[in-house]
């Protein structure tokens, strides 16, 4: 096995999802996630959203598409662990009822004791419009590339400069490098990544943990 071999990336790529052990709360609610048939943001991601919500120490933050709350749950560690988490307010938007309801548990039982959550039923294209511009730390999307799509733009209006814009399954799940692949929700999600690169507002990174992380910052 040579290096940079798939077989060797899929070695690193395994031994990086294992790299941070989570909460039992976590652990619990990716059992829910496969009860339900959602599916969850990967442990490594989940990490990776700890680490750069602890890093721009954010204190205000959007989870789009948050199924059963884990990346929610996840950036509110990353706000606890920079000392912003007492002052932390999430906003969920997520328009599967069971889903809302088991995010709203997971972050009531496991986010910061004064942090503040509000989960929103609905979709990402109503609700984010009704958000403040210049006034997020963070926003974060697992959601359908036909939502990333549609939504782009406002989440860039909502941050601050220096906010994060964060999009779980950039790749998704291995499609979006593959030219032979014209599925719908893959050249949505390339159009998207096209978008973020040549938007001079932003500088961006594509992250190969879990099914891609796609983060940029707004500049200032």
């Amino acid at each position: 096995m040579t290096a940079g071999s798939p077989s060797s990336k899929h070695t690193s790529w395994a031994y990086a999802e294992e790299h941070a052990e989570e909460p039992a709360a976590a652990a619990q609610a990716r059992l829910l996630a496969a009860e339900l048939g959602v599916e969850p943001v990967t442990p490594g991601t989940a990490a990776a959203l700890t680490v750069l919500a602890a890093a721009g120490r954010a204190r205000t933050l959007v989870d789009v598409g948050s199924g059963v709350g884990l990346a929610a749950h996840a950036l509110l560690r990353g706000a606890e662990a920079s000392g912003a988490g007492s002052s932390a307010v999430l906003t969920g938007i997520e328009p599967d009822p069971e889903c809302l309801t088991a995010a709203r548990t997971l972050c009531a039982q496991a986010a910061p004791r004064q942090a503040r959550t509000r989960f929103i039923p609905g979709r990402a294209e109503d609700v984010l419009p009704r958000l403040a511009s210049a006034s997020y730390d963070v926003v974060h999307f697992h959601a359908p590339a036909e939502t990333l799509g549609l939504c782009l733009d406002e989440a860039v209006r909502m941050l601050r400069a220096g906010g994060m814009l964060l999009i779980s399954d950039a790749l998704d799940a291995d499609r979006t490098p593959k030219p032979a692949v014209r599925a719908d929700r893959t050249q949505q999600m390339r159009a998207a990544e096209r978008r973020i690169q040549e938007d001079e507002r932003l500088l961006s990174a594509l992250i190969p943990t879990g099914t891609g992380l796609l983060a940029a910052v707004r500049a200032g």
